[in-house]
């Protein structure tokens, strides 16, 4: 019988392919753990949110959950991006996805004997500082896993395999507590599958890379921060996203624009903020099959001053119709930005700060997507709903000016790596270094 990789199809590199970073095992691997990962993630989350309100009745508990779970990434995120690039990546996956695992066994246990809500927020907490560990190591691995000539390909299909996970997720994790009438069974199918996900990664074969020679140092730990404020087309990619997270957010409002202004009540709720995720995925598989940027640059400027604009409309919008369209729209624009700045991360960082660098990253995103829908809560009640919403999305496109007159490297930006037009041969899978079976 052949072998597995002498039955596989060349990679033909003399156009574009829309599967080509999917050829590699070691990311497919990799890809399918972020996509049960999210699922699994956004299972927990609505498990938590039904079981703790079920038992309290307060909106307070309901808020630590997230309060627990964010501050571990906060404290530690500098710590652990050093820690991704002087250690093994995959070994920190492997170890932070079987405690998240452990922790939710816990979780399961204390559902079914009615245990301390005390001892709940404890597995919180631990998961939580597992999650800071984490993220910097995984965000690090897509490098080592997949050749740069597709770096951007790969970017794509980890943030529409995101964005799927996102929308069924909570969809499967209702379902299961409407079922079963409780979060016990959803905690232990939890835990099944991060373990299986922990110990599929334990397979990937990733390109060995140097680890820092840095010793955890104040400097060290800072080294993250100050590669993305001297490379001024990252910096300026991060700052359009979290001012576009913070200015233009307008998902903290939904409730209201359901229930007060678009009278369409709690099922009309649920279309508007599954809006967001089904753009967005439509928006990633639609990326996958066009050819790369060529204009990445003003591409970039374009859909977040775009993205301000469909938030301008959707908050003088009275059509339920129309704000679904609005809603779509922005998380297509909003993935579109996701994979031109995750490339950009991929592609202008190096091995050694990998780690860092994306530790810097989340923590940046986190707390614009937290302080944007405070921003907006805020907003709302002093200029009311429809004025916060127009106002955010008329700061985001000033916004998108200013970064343009800052930072004219955006302007200039045209491909977003050297090897978008790779020389016109034929390469076999299995003759790439990365390629395994």
């Amino acid at each position: 019988m052949p072998s597995p990789e002498a039955t596989d199809p060349v990679i033909p590199i003399t156009r574009h392919d829309p599967f080509a970073a999917l050829r590699f095992r070691d990311f497919r691997l990799l890809m399918i753990g972020t996509f049960v990962t999210v699922i699994a993630e956004q299972m927990l989350n609505v498990a938590l949110g039904w079981e703790l309100y079920e038992r309290t009745r307060s909106p307070l508990m309901l808020g630590l959950v997230g309060l627990v779970q964010v501050l571990p990434v906060l404290a530690l995120a500098l710590i652990a991006g050093h820690t991704a690039d002087r250690f093994d990546r995959k070994r920190i996956v492997v170890l932070t996805m079987l405690t998240i695992a452990l922790c939710t066994l816990g979780l399961t246990v204390l559902s079914y004997s009615s245990g301390p809500l005390l001892f709940i927020y404890g597995c919180l907490l631990i998961i939580g500082v597992a999650r800071a560990f984490q993220s910097p190591a995984v965000s690090s691995l897509t490098a080592q896993v997949v050749p740069a000539e597709y770096f951007s390909n790969a970017a794509t299909w980890e943030s529409s395999a995101w964005q799927a996970s996102s929308i069924i997720g909570p969809a499967l994790g209702g379902f299961l507590i409407a079922v079963q009438k409780q979060a016990t069974g959803v905690y232990a199918l939890v835990a099944t599958l991060i373990l299986a996900v922990g110990l599929m990664l334990g397979l990937l074969r990733p390109r060995p890379v140097a680890p820092s020679e840095e010793e955890l140092s104040l400097d060290s730990l800072l080294a993250g921060a100050r590669f993305i404020w001297n490379t001024k087309i990252i910096m300026a990619s991060i700052t359009l996203d979290m001012f576009a997270v913070l200015l233009g957010g307008a998902t903290a409002l939904l409730p209201v624009f359901a229930r007060d202004i678009l009278l369409v009540g709690a099922e009309g709720l649920g279309w508007l903020r599954a809006a967001p995720a089904v753009g967005a995925t439509l928006a990633g598989l639609s990326l996958a099959f066009l050819p790369p940027f060529r204009h990445a640059g003003r591409t970039l400027l374009l859909v977040v001053a775009g993205f301000g604009l469909a938030t301008i409309v959707f908050g003088l919008s009275r059509s339920f119709a129309l704000s679904l369209l609005m809603l779509a729209l922005l998380g297509a624009l909003d993935n579109i930005s996701v994979v031109i700045r995750s490339t950009l991360l991929l592609t202008r960082t190096p091995d050694s700060m990998r780690g860092r660098v994306n530790a810097v990253h989340f923590v940046f995103i986190g707390i614009s997507n937290e302080l944007g829908a405070f921003e907006s809560g805020v907003a709302a009640a002093l200029f009311g709903t429809i004025g916060a919403v127009v106002g955010g999305g008329i700061g985001t496109i000033l916004v998108v000016g200013a970064v343009a007159l800052l930072w004219p490297e955006v302007r200039r930006l045209g491909r977003l790596n050297d090897f978008e037009e790779p020389p016109a041969v034929e390469m076999p899978p299995r003759e790439n270094p990365l390629y395994t079976e």
